[in-house]
């Protein structure tokens, strides 16, 4: 089930989604004395990590995190990194923070870095699940066909086209050449077993995407469709990415 919210503009999505997902990081510790969480990249998660990083209420030293995805050979020096994106914004921001995992993407040994990063998530059930949905309605790295039955906690998946250019028009890379074909991604069914799912997706141009997401069959061809079967999905838009739904309901399911 997809809870929807539209918020005025980017800035109070950002507020909203990362206040949603604090409000379950700080009962997790309450409850269980610890949290853990999967934080997001991209240019649509600016204002829900800006906004979470500030967040006063939270023991950050009781918190894992981990991420969703990153780039197979990219060194965490590059501009386009989502370790280099979560160091600039998010762990530098939190000092205090109990762990974060990030996925070495260019780890020598790829498969023991797979097999290493999916040990730990295992030992790790994760509270809260930021996240966003791409252009092409992917989910992590999940492209369509995304696939819905993987197993594994994180694997090596391809880039589709759609995806890539994607990447470059964000303005992480200096042509469409450079963009990588490869990537350790979070599976689908890692992320379906999320204990909450905060969705936070911005702009005009992913308007297409979440009326696919709301409105359509659930489908790999639509990645983000699945979370529709997830208990506790929240997704925040703006008036821009909710502008080709027809009528917004309060929630969506299957």
């Amino acid at each position: 089930m997809i809870q929807i919210y539209i918020e005025s503009d980017k800035t109070a999505l950002g507020k909203a989604a990362a206040a949603q997902g604090g409000k379950a990081i700080s009962a997790a510790i309450r409850e269980r004395g610890a949290a853990n969480i999967v934080v997001a990249t991209g240019a649509s998660q600016f204002e829900t990590i800006a906004a979470l990083v500030r967040l006063d209420d939270i023991d950050w030293s009781r918190v894992t995190a981990f991420h969703l995805d990153e780039y197979i050979g990219m060194p965490q020096t590059h501009a386009a990194s989502f370790r280099r994106y979560l160091k600039e914004r998010f762990t530098s921001q939190v000092p205090a923070l109990g762990a974060f995992h990030f996925i070495e993407g260019d780890a020598p040994d790829l498969a023991g870095e797979i097999e290493r990063i999916n040990r730990l998530i295992e030992e790790h059930p994760i509270d809260v699940t930021f996240a966003g949905i791409g252009e092409n309605a992917h989910l992590a790295f999940n492209d369509p066909p995304a696939d819905f039955e993987a197993a594994a906690p994180f694997r090596v998946v391809e880039l589709e086209g759609r995806c890539r250019q994607q990447q470059f028009g964000e303005g992480w890379f200096p042509t469409l050449d450079d963009v990588p074909h490869e990537a350790i991604s979070m599976t689908v069914a890692q992320i379906m077993k999320s204990g909450l799912v905060v969705l936070a997706v911005p702009d005009s141009r992913k308007a297409q995407a979440v009326r696919d997401t709301l409105e359509g069959p659930i489908t790999p061809m639509v990645p983000a469709s699945v979370l529709r079967r997830h208990a506790a999905c929240h997704l925040f838009l703006d008036p821009q990415s909710a502008a080709l739904v027809q009528q917004i309901p309060s929630t969506v399911g299957e």
